[in-house]
């Protein structure tokens, strides 16, 4: 079915037509059809599909993920990279059960630990080098080099114990061997946080960027905060990754003031996040806005910036013979009371709200999930 859409807002596209045209087989066209359906979208905003870059959505693979539709297109998500729920020994059934099954485009960070998180924290995934076979986990990169857009390693102390920094050297090491970014999960040592950030190169993502972490947290020392507003500036990409641990009102708030700026916003959302303290990304998304972030900021980092890194189209998705990809949203006044992932509250004064998403032909309804 042919589809054009009327009466939105654009944001996040270097282009604003007046009106939107999907074909048939689900892309952009420059004229309608004849017989195209009017989607009406109420002056709602209309952005490039949200993307979050970090979720757990290995339903049933791991103790803590949540079904992707849980993390989708209902609450407004049209693509979506589960950051390390599973390992080597595991992948090919997030790929056959989930990535392959989803309307939404599912990508993945692999873990480098073998196992990845089947029993997350209870079972560590970075015990001793036993936890690590880089020879299948490189072959299973080279299987799967259409959705794999990353190497994943959760480099603290809870995970990886005495083996410190190791792993996130073993980690960036087959990261550079597969030309992949690595994306390295910060929190409580060890490793210290900086012995991790002289790992990292341009690509590579930091997630739980504004934890507020005692000995894990970039505002630890003003010499950590400059080192990581020098890696920001070279390229090195800093990913909120809420969670239920690793996101902080003050941290981000401070950050954002001395100028340091999420390259992306993204929920860690599983079993333990869902309800509180993430709910969903548009939730996130108003918290960032919250504590300082623009509008327009906030809008790239869940489209432009995170949908990049997983190779989606961005700013340009309006072209004809695009997939067409979208969300539509409204931007409301709101009293909301909110918490960090320390506990922390503050009332939202202001909330995006999805209200549909549009992938190919196909439309569907979303909203944020309710408190």
């Amino acid at each position: 079915m042919s589809l054009t859409l009327v009466n939105f807002r654009i944001i996040g596209f270097d282009d604003a037509p007046d009106q939107i045209h999907i074909g048939d087989d689900g892309l952009v066209a420059e004229n309608a059809a004849p017989d195209a359906r009017i989607i009406d979208c109420n002056g709602a905003f209309l952005s490039p599909g949200w993307c979050d870059l970090h979720v757990h959505v290995w339903h049933g693979g791991t103790d803590i993920s949540v079904r992707a539709s849980q993390a989708g297109r209902p609450t407004g998500v049209t693509a979506m990279a589960d950051a390390g729920s599973a390992g080597e020994a595991s992948f090919h059934g997030l790929r056959e059960y989930v990535i392959d099954r989803q309307s939404e485009t599912v990508r993945a960070f692999l873990n480098i630990g073998s196992i990845g998180l089947v029993a997350c924290n209870r079972v560590p995934e970075l015990i001793d080098w036993r936890s690590i076979d880089i020879d299948k986990t490189l072959a299973v990169v080279e299987a799967n080099r259409d959705v794999i857009s990353g190497i994943k390693v959760r480099a603290s102390g809870v995970i990886v114990g005495s083996w410190g920094i190791t792993p996130a050297k073993i980690a960036k090491r087959v990261a550079e061997m597969t030309k992949l970014p690595l994306m390295v999960h910060v929190g409580e040592p060890p490793p210290l946080i900086d012995e991790v950030f002289e790992l990292l190169t341009p690509g590579d993502i930091v997630t739980h960027c504004f934890n507020g972490k005692a000995a894990g947290s970039i505002r630890d020392t003003d010499a950590l905060f400059k080192m990581a507003q020098d890696m920001a500036s070279r390229g090195i990409l800093m990913d909120i990754g809420h969670g239920s641990a690793s996101f902080n009102f003050e941290t981000a708030r401070a950050s954002m003031a001395d100028g340091l700026k999420p390259f992306s916003i993204s929920t860690d959302l599983h079993l333990h996040s869902l309800e509180d303290p993430v709910r969903d990304l548009a939730t996130t998304m108003s918290k960032l806005y919250g504590v300082g972030l623009s509008f327009e900021d906030c809008i790239e980092a869940v489209c432009a910036g995170p949908r990049g890194v997983l190779g989606l189209s961005g700013r340009g998705g309006l072209a004809a013979g695009t997939r067409a990809d979208f969300t539509v949203f409204d931007f409301a006044e709101a009293s909301l009371p909110v918490l960090d992932s320390q506990g922390n509250s503050m009332t939202l004064e202001r909330l995006f709200e999805p209200r549909m998403t549009v992938i190919g032909n196909d439309v569907q309804p979303a909203a944020r999930r309710a408190s």
